[in-house]
């Protein structure tokens, strides 16, 4: 009887292995941040532009713990915001430093380090208003990134969104376009702290089809066990910015980052759609035919100060992989108790097949 119990016991946990080395990367979902460096705004210049502007000044109340005490926590993807820099020193001295002054409050230490004199990408939020950032330069928080990861080599694929920031912003300096240069640059800054074994690029994804979208929706994305350890990057931007990055690399053949590129292009196989509740439909037609999407469980901080989880339990059902959030834990710039996690406080769980 004994041997019979052991033989069952045996025989189900090599079917649960089994089974989960079938789990492949679209059969996760995760949880991450939004503009996941940002460090929240000092109150002397929050107030100043609540002053100007309280709707927009409200929409910017939010700042989070670092990027590695995000991924220890459990989080999983992480989104950063990019300014082309090459020569260094053009976002030196933000005015909002200025401001606080004439607040009459001294402001917090910045940049001691001058970071921001050192050429390459640089790393916030708003040019001049919202600037502060656990890493301001792009490679700093990369190298983080990085040598969080050789410490927890087993840990579930890391998704990192990229937004190229070039708006100009009334009342601050005017950022440097971002460009070709630019553009080739993200991959060259990562590349410079990241090794093939550590990405999941589009050439790995696409192997030998014809196309990057026939890959992902006739062969599937790969193994969740092979790709353990791993980063995938996408460029979350528009037409004519993919467009850009596309150009001598058709279908992202040699690139670094995934786009976000709409469905019948041959390097369509990531989507960003950003309202679960709106587009629901739309979400769960993708995740159904093998694409990878990321959606938001909140935006602007009006979930957290209503404690609505409506666009979240939306995402959830979606079957959308990524699911954002500025409320991992509950926010301390305000009352409210509003946090986004899965079941038993974790920030990723493999979904259930329906």
């Amino acid at each position: 009887m004994k041997r019979q119990i052991f033989l069952t016991l045996v025989v189900a946990l090599l079917a649960s292995a089994c089974q989960k080395n079938e789990v492949r990367l679209n059969d996760i979902q995760v949880i991450g941040s939004h503009n996941s460096y940002k460090i929240a705004i000092e109150k002397p210049l929050w107030d100043y532009l609540c002053q100007l502007d309280s709707s927009k000044a409200i929409s910017l109340q939010y700042g989070h713990i670092s990027i590695v005490e995000q991924l220890e926590l459990g989080l999983r993807n992480i989104e950063l915001d990019v300014f082309f820099d090459p020569m260094g020193g053009h976002f030196s001295n933000p005015q909002g430093l200025e401001i606080v002054r004439q607040m009459g409050a001294e402001p917090m230490e910045f940049d001691k380090e001058q970071k921001l004199a050192e050429p390459g990408l640089k790393m916030f939020h708003i040019q001049d208003v919202d600037f502060r950032s656990h890493h301001l330069l792009f490679k700093d928080g990369l190298k983080a990134m990085k040598k969080w990861s050789d410490e927890n080599p087993d840990h579930t694929p890391v998704f990192v969104i990229i937004n190229t920031k070039d708006q100009e912003v009334q009342g601050t300096r005017s950022p440097l376009p971002f460009d070709q240069a630019a553009l080739d640059s993200l991959d060259s800054e990562i590349r410079t702290v990241f090794s093939n074994d550590d990405l999941i690029t589009p050439d790995l994804v696409r192997g030998r089809s014809s196309s990057l979208e026939e890959a992902v929706l006739t062969n599937g994305w790969p193994k969740l066990n092979e790709m353990e350890g791993r980063f995938l990057f996408v460029l979350d931007e528009k037409e004519a910015r993919i467009n850009s990055y596309l150009i001598g690399h058709a279908g992202l053949k040699g690139r670094v980052l995934f786009v976000n590129s709409p469905e019948g292009n041959p390097e369509a196989a990531f989507r960003i759609v950003n309202n679960p509740i709106n587009d629901f439909d739309y979400i769960r037609g993708l995740v159904a035919k093998g694409y990878l999407v990321r959606t938001r469980a909140d935006a602007g901080t009006k979930e957290s100060r209503t404690n609505d989880y409506t666009k979240f339990e939306k995402a959830k059902e979606s079957g959308a992989q990524i699911i954002s959030t500025d409320y991992y834990i509950p926010t301390s710039l305000y009352q409210s108790s509003f946090k986004v996690s899965f079941e038993n406080n974790r920030y990723e769980r493999i979904k259930t097949k329906k």
